[in-house]
Order: C-alpha cells, then structure tokens, then sequence
C-alpha cells in the first residue's frame, strides 16, 4: 500500500491537529509551556489573516502530521516583506524519515513564492539537534541577539 505525503496549507478545519502538534512542541521548549487556549487564539489569527502569516502541514495518508507557520513583516532594510519561520514540527511517531526536511524546504520555496527577502528563525540555544538541522538547510547564526519584553 503506498503511502500518500502531502505538504498543503492549513485551514481552521485543521485547529485541533495544530493545536495538538503546538502542545508538543511547547512541551520541549526552554521558554514556552503549552497553553491550549493561548495557541488555539493564536492560530485562529493566522489561519484568517494570511497577510499576518499562513500555516504549512505535512499529510500522511490525509494525516497531520506536522506544521510550519510563517508570519510576515516588512523590512526598512530589505525595502520589502520578510518572513519569520516559527513552530516547525514533526510529530514524534514521524521524526527521523526526511520528513522535516521535506516540509522545511517547502517553507523556504513557499516564502520565496510569496516574495519573502528573508526568512529567520529561532530555536533554543542549546538544541544542537535543530540548530544543524537549520545549517543543513542554509540557515547561518547570526551576530544579533534575541531579546523580549512580555506584557503578561
């Protein structure tokens, strides 16, 4: 039986399996804990305004299986619109068979097909396991810093 692989863009119909991919990924992070309601709002913003920003899954045999969100700015510096990647993942009982990479590429054409300058990501600083996943694909570090202010 062929397993049919399917990299599209989400849509509200798909809240629940984004929700669920999110929890799993907040669970594994250094500076975010997952927040059901918090993730489901955010996603609702970005599923319906795609000039805010548009969510990419990966289907397996119709199954979500994984997300990447890319939200959009513009740059001074560039002079035109850039792209931030957030909340890339592959669901655990997927990882590890090209998946990621496949949707990661994906993003990056994407991004491209929207006229997207520039494309940047965060990860935690001490996830070596993304961070040569992202060189791999391109991605270099760079000389600036994050920084945040929360107003919570």
């Amino acid at each position: 039986m062929k397993t049919e692989k399917k990299i599209c863009l989400a849509s509200k119909d798909d809240l629940v399996d984004l929700t669920r991919l999110l929890n799993e990924l907040f669970t594994q992070d250094i500076e975010f804990e997952p927040d059901f309601e918090k993730q489901e709002i955010g996603l609702v913003k970005i599923l319906s305004n795609p000039e805010i920003g548009e969510i990419l899954v990966f289907k397996i045999d119709n199954k979500i299986v994984g997300m990447v969100s890319l939200l959009y700015s513009i740059s001074t510096a560039l002079g035109g619109k850039v792209a931030i990647l957030e909340d890339m993942i592959i669901d655990k009982g997927y990882r590890n068979e090209g998946f990621g990479k496949e949707l990661l590429n994906e993003a990056i054409n994407f991004a491209k097909g929207r006229n997207c300058l520039r494309l940047t990501l965060l990860t935690d600083f001490n996830n070596d396991t993304a961070i040569n996943f992202y060189q791999r694909a391109g991605f270099k570090k760079s000389e600036m810093i994050p920084m945040r202010l929360v107003f919570q």
